[in-house]
This record gives C-alpha cells, sequence and structure tokens, in this order.
C-alpha cells in the first residue's frame, strides 16, 4: 500500500510505501485457529448431521487455503502471478485426474 504526500514547492508527488507489520499476520493467524476449533468442535460435537458436517469442513479448509495462499505465501503481492498461474494449472491438472479417476472407477 502506498501513501501519497504532495509537495508545495515543486508539485511533485513523493510515494512512500508502508511496511506491512505483524498484525494482519497475527489476525490472519487468529482467523486460521478460529477455523480449525469449529471444524474441530462440529466433528467432536457428534449431534450434527454428517452432510452439514462435511460441507462445513469443505467450505472452511477452503477458506483456509486462500488465507494461507494469499498471507503466508504472499500471493496477494505484486509480482507474484507466475507463481500463482503455475497453481492453478497445478490444481486444474490435479482436478483433472481426480474426475478422469472417479469416473474410470465408476466405469461398468
Amino acid at each position: 500500500m502506498a501513501t501519497e504526500q504532495h509537495s508545495a514547492s515543486n508539485g511533485s508527488v513523493k510515494h512512500r510505501h508502508r511496511q506491512e507489520g505483524p498484525q494482519r499476520h497475527i489476525v490472519v493467524f487468529v482467523f486460521s485457529v478460529v477455523l480449525t476449533l469449529i471444524a474441530f468442535a462440529a466433528v467432536a460435537a457428534g449431534g450434527v448431521n454428517a452432510t452439514f458436517a462435511v460441507v462445513l469442513l469443505l467450505v472452511m479448509a477452503v477458506l483456509q487455503v486462500f488465507l494461507q495462499m494469499g498471507f503466508w505465501m504472499h500471493l496477494k503481492d505484486k509480482g507474484h502471478l507466475l507463481p500463482i498461474i503455475f497453481m492453478l494449472g497445478g490444481f486444474f491438472i490435479a482436478g483433472t485426474c481426480i474426475v478422469m479417476a472417479l469416473y474410470w472407477v465408476w466405469w461398468d
């Protein structure tokens, strides 16, 4: 994130970049821990419908993947387009392999 400062003498704009402190990382870490605790509680409670528990776990897993990739792997920053493209390609290939394996197993 950049802040702008206008100089009155020559009309130029100075860009000063703020350092990203540990505050965001702490918030993301706490959010990941909370998601993990909710998932654990949903399974440990025992009275939760199995289908609901599976859907809840999958949604929380996807949220945690995006948090981990965005903040801990710094994919939200500029200059990380190539790793993102390669990861998306890997997800596409893995998804294709899973679908084809399931299709092959269920073919009868």
